[in-house]
């Protein structure tokens, strides 16, 4: 009798280990794309997310109807409240195929639903989360002539929308959807490509970088002018993070300096670096630094190119690693080709 009480004891504490596990996999986004119908049924479909709710979100009124919305005096916005397992699905991916079923230039509408009900938004509920949601705004940028219209915000509070309104179309499989049926098919289909950059820790870059590469990202040493790998690199391509392996500058805005170090323009997003005051050797400069590696790249200065913007960022070969072009997908970073001319 003693060893079945041990046993079931054992079984239930496993069984609630793996629930807790479970649980903290496990975390929430906000998205609001247009008539919440469509928006949920096409993230329902994408592995990795657990639920979606369809509700209001940062409304000036306290628990809103939906007539109450659609008069735009809660200026809240149709959303889908999305549950995923993060191992499964980043949110980089959910907001990949998100930008799918939008047009992200258009504000106050998407397709033929128009008013504040329906602007785009995305509402977060973890600050870590911002970072995410701005490199891929970022990115998708990049794409388009015309300004973003996306709106990206804190959730102030999210209110379930009436019970007709949850699952609608899998209640109504005719039913109303400005997105069009085939991305249903893609986000059922789709696995994520996007990976998830990580700094390793100190033994493992002792062991895996270089002593110039280490005492560079680590130490803040700085290699010399004219002697490193990728000063003289013309060839089309992504230079990444050599700790976390996180693209940071392009071939498209590499140029010339004559300063004896790769230069570039711009990275590829501002969010991906950290810039600090550096007043060493008796100088005063701007250190810029990989946000996510917190890797020492180089320093910034304003004796760039006019027409590239007047910045130079000064690298050290010894941060990055480069990837040619024609090597990009093969290396996990076919979604960056697009920026590489």
């Amino acid at each position: 009798m003693k060893h079945f009480i041990l046993i079931s004891f054992l079984l239930l504490s496993s069984t609630f280990i793996n629930e807790i596990y479970s649980m903290k996999q496990t975390t929430e986004i906000y998205l609001a794309g247009g008539c919440f119908w469509g928006t949920e049924h096409f993230i329902r479909q994408v592995k990795g997310v657990k639920s979606t709710e369809v509700g209001y979100a940062n409304s000036l009124v306290p628990h809103p109807s939906y007539e109450a919305v659609c008069s735009g005096k809660t200026n809240a916005a149709e959303t889908v409240k999305v549950v995923y397992d993060s191992s499964e699905a980043d949110l980089n991916f959910l907001l990949e195929l998100f930008f799918q079923t939008i047009d992200p230039t258009s504000h106050n509408r998407q397709g033929n639903d128009m008013g504040t009900q329906y602007r785009t938004g995305i509402y977060y509920t973890r600050d870590s989360d911002l970072p995410i949601i701005r490199r891929a705004i970022a990115n998708l940028a990049i794409k388009y002539s015309l300004p973003l219209a996306i709106e990206v915000k804190p959730l102030e509070n999210f209110y379930p929308a009436e019970a007709y309104h949850q699952d609608y179309l899998v209640k109504h499989p005719s039913g109303y959807c400005h997105i069009p049926s085939k991305l249903f098919d893609l986000a059922k289909e789709a696995k994520p490509t996007s990976k998830v950059f990580r700094k390793a820790d100190e033994a493992t870059l002792r062991k895996e970088l270089t002593p110039i590469q280490y005492n560079v990202t680590q130490k803040n040493a700085t290699e010399p002018a004219f002697n490193n790998q990728y000063w003289n690199e013309h060839r089309a391509g992504i230079y990444v993070d050599i700790t976390t392996g996180e693209p940071l500058f392009t071939s498209t805005d590499k140029f010339d300096s004559g300063c004896g170090w790769p230069s570039f323009s711009k990275p590829i997003s501002d969010g991906l670096i950290v810039r600090k005051e550096d007043a060493s050797h008796g100088m005063i400069r701007t250190e810029v630094r990989s946000k996510t590696g917190d890797a020492h790249l180089g320093h910034v200065f304003d004796d760039g190119p006019t027409e590239k913007g007047g910045l130079r960022y000064c690298i050290n070969s010894a941060s990055l690693r480069f990837i040619p072009k024609e090597e990009m997908e093969k290396a996990g970073y076919k979604q960056y080709l697009h920026l590489v001319k």
